[in-house]
């Protein structure tokens, strides 16, 4: 889980790990690992989930955390445009430090729909260039479990 602070990559895996969510804002440092044990349609997987600490700035991460990732999320906050650039940055560096890897993007906090500002224009660029990306909200649920769901196929075909 990748993203700018505060796009809720935290809420988001809690949600998907434990079925909760909690209004109460705790900020990472450094990595939160969990694991979720799934069953796909052929197999059962166990998915290491690893919740880094947010970063503005996609130079900052560091890319040795990342090395042997089977695949990943970059998280951005569909009320605030500019965790969508940082998202962005971010899948454009990991890509080029460590090459194409399964990637699911995840505009969350889509139950905030009437303070929504992301354009259905650009996640359509993104998805025209072959992103895929999701809107969740880990409020809600909503997209939580499939975004998940389809990166565990991606990471294990």
């Amino acid at each position: 889980m990748l993203g700018a602070f505060s796009v809720g990559k935290t809420t988001l895996v809690r949600r998907y790990v434990e079925s909760v969510f909690s209004e109460k804002y705790l900020t990472t440092v450094g990595v939160k690992i969990d694991k979720k044990t799934v069953t796909l349609a052929d197999r059962t997987v166990n998915l290491i989930l690893w919740d880094m600490a947010g970063e503005d700035d996609a130079s900052t991460i560091r890319m040795s955390y990342l090395r042997g990732m089977a695949g990943y999320m970059v998280v951005a906050d569909g009320t605030r445009a500019v965790t969508l650039d940082v998202a962005i940055s971010i899948r454009e560096r990991v890509e080029s430090e460590h090459g194409p890897l399964p990637c699911v993007m995840l505009l969350n906090k889509h139950d905030l729909v009437d303070q929504w500002v992301t354009p259905d224009s650009l996640l359509d660029e993104l998805r025209a260039r072959g992103w895929s990306v999701r809107l969740t909200s880990a409020r809600s649920g909503e997209g939580v479990d499939a975004a998940f769901s389809e990166l565990a196929e991606r990471t294990t075909r």
